[in-house]
């Protein structure tokens, strides 16, 4: 295979950002939009998701600091006539419509009466939202070229692959090795997952507030891992990233969460019909030689994970979930179109649902499931027409692995309240912005294109 260029052909094109004013896509700034998001996601992965900001609840994760200011970023930009990005972007739209839900919502619970503690977590709702919105539209609108997203990407990899190691490195020695990560300035707060025994193995959460969350962030950054050790412009880059990618596959066993292998399976099933037959065989080798290194090393885990679905149907985990049904069909009936109001739902007042659509449903309504649902899809239909619009394999290739984002996010909305996990969260809304990303760097229209944030006057 020949290496892809370095930078992208489309990288060279100028930037109409006024009239017969040009600018350089390729133009150094020192902060930009990929930068800050490159931080947060450092943050957001290496640092214990208990350590926070003294004094602040669980908002007060460094990661979701950085991306509520991603959210002022963008606003005071669309404000601002002279900061303002020229072009259309769908996804705005997807994202005003999810956030309009949230704030209507908002107001119907406090009409119905809260206790205190729905109050609380009303108003932690907004907070979460405004920075799941940022993230979303910051890195929608502020990637000024592909290079810029792609070292966005490389970060998340390699960051992803270090919560991986960490994560077998729990599994490994049974040890919790992330209490040994002091942050000065941070402290722990907030309940820290233990490592829990199911079967004949243990279940691992990395630096990740839960089992499943570490799973299926893994099972989203597989397929960007497998994207660069292919495509990387260099041999030894390659090699580094496939180095990175295994350990990402490695990590999904790890968490021992049917979540996390049926989202490997979704982005299998996604990813195929692009790889060529030379990379399916490729990937069939790999996998093949990693369960059965598994099967050597530690059959008695093997067995559990094959009985995690073989048994599925009688597990408490599942059953626990089933029998919640009624009481949620109670409650959802009371008030089906805007919920009971954004962010209400909490425990300990009320049970976990597991389930985040039933979950929205009940806080949002069925506007709010539409909503959260559009969005999804949004992200789905941008990556498609990006991926149609395509002219190189590297760039479909790209775009499959955004479309399999979406549709492992859609589907463990169902098997746990993946939006009350931050660093789930805000994979996802990266996972989404980058589906605009790819949607605006592919458009046919120069204008739109090569549309970039303005800094201010030229000239």
């Amino acid at each position: 295979m020949t290496a892809p260029a370095a930078v992208h052909p489309a990288d060279f094109e100028p930037s109409l950002v006024a009239e017969r004013t040009y600018i350089s896509r390729r133009r150094f700034t020192r902060i930009d939009a990929a930068m800050v998001i490159s931080l947060m996601v450092i943050l957001l992965t290496l640092v214990p998701a208990r350590l926070i900001v003294p004094n602040m609840t669980d908002l007060g994760r460094p990661a979701l600091i950085i991306g509520m200011l991603l959210f002022v970023w963008w606003m005071v930009a669309r404000l601002n006539p002279r900061l303002v990005l020229l072009g259309p972007q769908p996804m705005r739209w997807a994202v005003f419509g999810y956030l309009m839900s949230v704030l209507i919502s908002y107001p119907i619970g406090l009409l119905r009466g809260l206790t205190s503690i729905e109050a609380n977590s009303a108003d932690r709702a907004l907070l979460t939202a405004a920075v799941f919105v940022g993230v979303i539209l910051m890195t929608a609108d502020g990637l000024p070229n592909w290079a810029r997203m792609r070292s966005v990407l490389q970060v998340f990899v390699w960051c992803c692959s270090a919560m991986a190691v960490i994560g077998l490195m729990q599994f490994i020695l049974y040890m919790d090795v992330t209490q040994f990560i002091t942050i000065p300035g941070l402290q722990a707060k907030g309940w820290v997952p233990e490592l829990e025994i199911r079967g004949s193995g243990i279940r691992v959460a990395s630096t990740t507030s839960h089992y499943i969350e570490f799973s299926t962030i893994m099972a989203i950054a597989l397929p960007f891992g497998i994207h660069f050790a292919v495509f990387s412009a260099t041999r030894l880059r390659r090699q580094m990233f496939a180095i990175a990618a295994l350990c990402i596959a490695a990590g999904v066993p790890a968490t021992m969460s049917r979540t996390g292998f049926i989202g490997l399976g979704i982005v299998v099933l996604v990813m195929l019909p692009i790889w060529g037959w030379r990379m399916r065989y490729n990937m069939l080798a790999l996998g093949t030689c990693m369960v059965a290194g598994m099967i050597v090393a530690k059959p008695a885990v093997w067995s559990t994970i094959n009985g995690m679905f073989a048994g599925a149907a009688e597990d408490p985990s599942i059953t626990a979930r089933t029998k919640r049904y009624e009481m949620w069909n109670y409650y959802f009936a009371q008030r089906p179109w805007f919920g009971r109001g954004t962010g209400t739902w909490v425990w300990p007042q009320y049970q976990y649902l597991d389930n985040q659509w039933l979950a929205t449903a009940l806080t949002n309504g069925l506007v709010g499931v539409s909503m959260l649902a559009a969005l999804h899809i949004t992200g789905i239909v941008l990556a498609i027409i990006a991926m149609r619009r395509s002219v190189t394999y590297a760039d479909r290739h790209l775009c499959a692995a955004l479309i399999a984002s979406q549709l492992v996010a859609i589907f463990v909305g169902a098997t746990f309240d993946s939006f009350s996990f931050s660093s789930y969260l805000i994979v996802l809304s990266l996972m989404l912005g980058l589906c605009g990303t790819v949607w605006r760097f592919t458009h046919p229209k120069r204008q739109v294109r090569t549309s970039t944030p303005w800094l201010g006057r030229v000239g």
